[in-house]
């Protein structure tokens, strides 16, 4: 007779705290109960992100956990931050993306802005996108070509931006582009700056326009193109100092790597605990799929995988919580754990045979979405790039 366990132990709470164990599991509550069943109802028509989503992720804190108390946030750390995206990357990968919409966006913010906008970020009221990649600018952020010109008190921007997510919900864009028009071809990086610009939701404002990018996958909200023509904002928009906007980009991958691979983790995760189900309640040749040999070892294999990848993005997260510089071990993290999620995602397809190449699973949603992991963040090739160039020295140099 085949032990069939009553919930399948498909993580582990191996040096969690009390603490983060009790987040952990308020997030997971969250995500299966909350996100789930809205994911497998609009994904299939890629349908949108419901603002009850939004509200309920608010009260609950998720887009304030990075944020100090005394902005109205939870005061916690990159570690509580991935726990969280995992869990609610199980569920839909799209709403995990959306801690990264609250949580500070990075930074760059004054003293006095973080005063007055940080409180409302932490409630979900004032949440931002990203306007940063460009068609020859995505990997080569350095290229970017957008421009914005001085005309008295204000920045006169044109040019175009791709894969911004969210553009139109959001609440402000960061928006980067290139304030030196002598680009320094040796110094590339140098000259551009980056702005804040507010808007209203659900729409552009005056001088942007927009057209949706048709994805194969991270339904749930679209991704723009945008078109910025002589687009003004006052010169007191600009985030940081003149020319240094390079630098706040690049400042948070880190973070932006662990909690792609928390992501990536949570995907994983959901193709492992479905196949696991799915197992147990399909029958061939007289017998359980369960009782296989072969599709018992796949999930043994996928699901040793996950687990390197999770304690290995722990060990990132506690890295960056500490202040140590850990940029390599954050690629590290993001290659193996993407890298890993496409695979295990692909076997889950494997082992559902033809229902999991149809919409009535959820797997097909998991392989679709770990597909694009290795993408943004950083591609696996420009991850591998960062690991070469610190172990070997950079080629040529």
């Amino acid at each position: 007779m085949t032990h069939r366990p009553s919930q399948p132990r498909t993580d582990s709470p191996r040096h969690l705290t009390e603490d983060r164990v009790a987040i952990r599991d308020l997030a997971r509550e969250f995500a299966m109960k909350q996100v789930l069943p809205v994911a497998n109802e609009l994904d299939p028509v890629r349908g949108t992100i419901p603002d009850t989503v939004k509200k309920a992720m608010a009260e609950v804190g998720f887009f304030g956990i990075m944020i100090p108390e005394e902005h109205g946030g939870l005061g916690l750390g990159v570690f509580e931050y991935c726990l969280v995206a995992e869990e609610l990357s199980r569920a839909w990968m799209s709403v995990s993306g959306l801690l990264a919409r609250g949580n500070g966006m990075g930074g760059g913010f004054t003293p006095e802005q973080e005063a007055a906008l940080l409180p409302k970020v932490a409630r979900g009221e004032y949440l931002g996108a990203y306007a940063l990649s460009e068609a020859e600018a995505g990997s080569d952020v350095a290229n970017i070509s957008c421009r914005a010109t001085r005309d008295g008190d204000d920045w006169v921007i044109s040019g175009t931006k791709m894969w911004c997510t969210y553009a139109d919900e959001a609440d402000y864009l960061v928006l980067f582009a290139r304030t030196d028009p002598n680009k320094d071809p040796a110094k590339p990086h140098r000259g551009i700056s980056a702005f804040l610009i507010d808007k209203q939701r659900g729409g552009f404002p005056a001088g942007i326009s927009g057209t949706k990018i048709r994805k194969i996958g991270y339904f749930g909200w679209s991704t723009w193109e945008l078109s910025f023509d002589d687009f003004r904002v006052p010169a007191t928009a600009m985030l940081g100092a003149e020319g240094k906007g390079f630098y706040l980009a690049v400042s948070g991958l880190e973070v932006g790597r662990a909690h792609t691979a928390a992501r990536a983790i949570g995907l994983a995760r959901g193709a492992l605990e479905d196949s696991i189900a799915y197992l147990h309640t399909r029958r061939q040749f007289g017998h359980e799929l369960a009782d296989f040999q072969h599709l018992r070892f796949k999930i043994a294999k996928m699901a040793a995988d996950i687990e390197a990848a999770r304690q290995l993005m722990y060990s990132v997260a506690t890295d960056i919580d500490t202040g140590r510089r850990c940029s390599l071990e954050a690629s590290m993290c993001k290659l193996v754990a993407t890298e890993m999620a496409e695979r295990v995602t692909s076997e889950a397809v494997q082992i559902h045979g033809g229902a999991g190449y149809t919409t009535d699973f959820q797997v097909e949603r998991h392989w679709r979405d770990a597909r694009l992991t290795k993408i943004f963040e950083g591609t696996s090739e420009i991850q591998m790039r960062i690991i070469s160039d610190e172990l070997l020295g950079r080629a040529g140099e």
